[in-house]
């Protein structure tokens, strides 16, 4: 009697690609951009329309700011440890309730009448922030173990090039809708939308075979800390990240006043410099994905798109251009070299072992975000004594210093295998 064996035919890369995980992480990141990026857009007219002025505004948003960026630092410590002592899709679940009720309590807003409304925003994007902070990580371990490490840069790449343009779509959600309270009410809509969907989604073989394995320390975050070489690790992914955010939280978020000091003829909108920033972040990250696969190299990817975003500082600071326009062209360049965002992320969760990856994942984003309140503090000490536009350039010197150091002296994870523990 023949016997007869079934095989398996091997996955293609459109296969690997377009799972199920791949396409849920993207969707959730798509969510997540959305209503991280949506107080960015928003801030003006929300504020105006709850008694403030333009100047009060300005420094009332800031604060507010600070609060969403605090919570993204807190969440993220909560939801990494989390990630690795139960699991990718606990952090997934958990994150999304959390930011999605958030953001639809930030669109009643003014109709809460017991409490200071500028006090409930504040809170509530403090909330939100913390809800925020464990969809990136969590997805990209996620994607980042479950695929070939051959394909792991360019998967990554298109859940972070998919994802930022949820900050795009918010863009025109509040033009279009006409009220900035509709925007946060879609925003937490296609979170609960989301939910629904990642019901498929399984956890990572890695982590599966880990939780079977006794007396393992898992998301123990101190761990960071206890081994010197571990620490420095550590701070150097933080380090990368930096020169992201001072673009986007620093020029972008605060285009308007750039613009006045920079005497530009006409309005300059925050929101629209958000938008063709976020433009620039997602076709980059779709790019660096591509670019470190041919280079076989994460650190030269990183560097060279970071020396790219740095001449889009120089040309915004000091390149003497007038119109709200050409801002916006610029902000689109610097979103364009800040692009190495999921690259950067991806290289923060290769250099951990499995038991410390969503940790180390979740954790590092959010300080770097974290990282955009001592931004804005030295901003707003220098500005009095030396201008916008030079407080802005020092700031920027500090950041993309750390930034370059950081990417050239970090251990290079291109083709890495992933399947190693921390001790």
């Amino acid at each position: 009697m023949n016997s007869t064996t079934t095989t398996i035919p091997e996955k293609t890369t459109f296969q690997h690609l377009s799972s199920l995980p791949v396409v849920v992480a993207a969707l959730g990141y798509f969510v997540d951009i959305y209503d991280l990026q949506l107080f960015g857009i928003v801030r003006i007219p929300s504020l105006l329309s709850l008694g403030l002025t333009l100047d009060e505004a300005d420094v009332v948003g800031i604060e507010i700011l600070d609060f969403q960026m605090i919570g993204l630092l807190l969440g993220g410590i909560a939801w990494g440890m989390l990630g690795d002592k139960k699991g990718r899709l606990s952090v997934l679940f958990g994150s999304i309730i959390t930011y999605s009720l958030a953001n639809i309590a930030c669109g009643l807003i003014p109709q809460i009448n017991f409490v200071d409304k500028i006090e409930a925003y504040k809170w509530l994007r403090f909330i939100a922030g913390f809800g925020l902070a464990g969809e990136l990580g969590a997805g990209i371990t996620l994607v980042s173990e479950i695929l070939p490490k051959n394909l792991r840069a360019i998967g990554t790449s298109l859940v972070a090039g998919i994802g930022l343009m949820g900050a795009v779509v918010g863009t025109f959600t509040v033009r279009l809708s006409g009220d900035w309270t509709i925007a946060y009410f879609i925003g937490g809509g296609l979170g609960i939308m989301l939910l629904l969907l990642r019901v498929g989604v399984i956890e990572s073989g890695m982590y599966k075979g880990l939780s079977q394995k006794g007396g393992i320390s898992k998301g123990n975050f101190f761990a960071f800390f206890t081994n010197r070489e571990r620490f420095i690790k550590y701070m150097k992914c933080i380090g990368i990240g930096l020169p992201t955010w001072f673009c986007m939280g620093i020029l972008a978020y605060q285009s308007n006043q750039f613009g006045k000091a920079l005497g530009v003829v006409g309005v300059v909108e925050p929101g629209l410099s958000i938008m063709w920033g976020y433009i620039g972040v997602s076709v980059g990250d779709l790019l660096s994905g591509f670019i470190s696969h041919r280079l076989h190299s994460r650190k030269k990817a990183i560097a060279y798109m970071m020396a790219f975003a740095l001449a889009g500082v120089l040309l915004f600071l000091f390149g003497g251009f007038k119109t709200p326009e050409a801002l916006y062209a610029l902000c689109c360049w610097l979103g364009l070299g800040t692009g190495y965002w999921a690259m950067f992320v991806t290289v923060g969760a290769e250099q951990f072992g499995t038991n410390l990856r969503a940790t180390a994942a979740t954790t590092i984003p959010n300080f770097v975000r974290g990282a955009l309140v001592p931004m804005n503090l030295l901003f707003l000490a220098f500005k009095p004594s030396l201008g916008v536009i030079m407080a802005g350039m020092l700031v920027g010197v500090l950041v993309f210093s750390i930034g370059f150091y950081s990417t050239l002296t970090i251990p290079e994870t291109h083709g890495k295998d992933l399947d190693f523990l921390e001790e």
